[in-house]
């Protein structure tokens, strides 16, 4: 449980610290951005976050861990469920940008977010971190990136009561980053909560939860591919940025 509970106090730390930033709005995506004009497009995706259950709300010692252990039965099976299908969008991505006319490129490796650098020269619509070495190592003009922030299932709490059934999570964004000036050329938040459908309280394989986690995958991915294919996003899916605390 100190292990789980140490974790807990990360995410909520996160969580805090980045109410002080101004979330990144939603970019419409321009289409000549992804065409036969727009140079070559590297695909890539960040490293994929460890799957667990996040418990926003809870947030005394003596809360955090109550809800960490009231629902450890539930992380533990988070953290077997695979993403598969998530890791497989890039080559989907890049086969859309092809049927545009873009010169896509799939980059193997994940890009870890912590160990770019800040970007000196920020300001509105321009990415905090700095994409310059991704884009001359790969010789690229644009950077079309996947980010998951966080995967596996959402409960909320007031102290250390529940206020919602577990629900499936997905926390994410798409954007497109111009490595000339670092400015994001399309960024889309996604966030997908999903209900189980009928009992979700059934350890060890809670299938209801299951069964909603990879529904809730497959509404992100079909999401974040619908502006690549040019079929635009629902009004109601371009909400703002949220963080768990968010969810209710």
């Amino acid at each position: 449980m100190n292990c789980r509970l140490s974790l807990a106090l990360v995410t909520i730390a996160v969580v805090v610290s980045g109410c002080a930033t101004k979330p990144q709005q939603p970019i419409s995506l321009a289409q000549d951005a992804i065409g036969s004009k727009s140079g070559r497009v590297g695909v890539a995706m960040t490293t994929l976050p460890k799957l667990d259950t996040q418990i926003p709300g809870a947030s005394c010692l003596v809360c955090l861990a109550t809800a960490t252990l009231a629902n450890a039965d539930l992380t533990t099976h988070a953290q077997t469920l695979p993403h598969d299908d998530l890791t497989s969008m890039k080559e989907t991505v890049a086969k859309h940008l092809r049927a545009k006319g873009a010169d896509a490129l799939v980059i193997d490796e994940y890009i870890d977010l912590d160990a770019l650098p800040s970007f000196d020269g920020g300001g509105e619509n321009i990415a905090k971190k700095d994409f310059t070495a991704v884009g001359k190592k790969y010789n690229i003009n644009r950077l079309l990136v996947i980010e998951m922030k966080a995967l596996g299932f959402i409960r909320t709490y007031s102290a250390y009561i529940p206020t919602s059934d577990p629900k499936a999570y997905l926390n994410g964004n798409g954007y497109l980053v111009d490595m000339k000036t670092n400015a994001y050329d399309w960024y889309l938040p996604v966030v997908v909560t999903k209900s189980a459908d009928g009992k979700w309280d059934e350890p060890p394989t809670f299938p209801g939860l299951t069964n909603a986690y990879f529904q809730a995958v497959e509404i992100a991915k079909d999401t974040l591919l619908k502006p690549i294919k040019g079929e635009g996003v629902p009004t109601a899916t371009l909400g703002r940025a949220q963080s768990p605390s968010a969810i209710q």
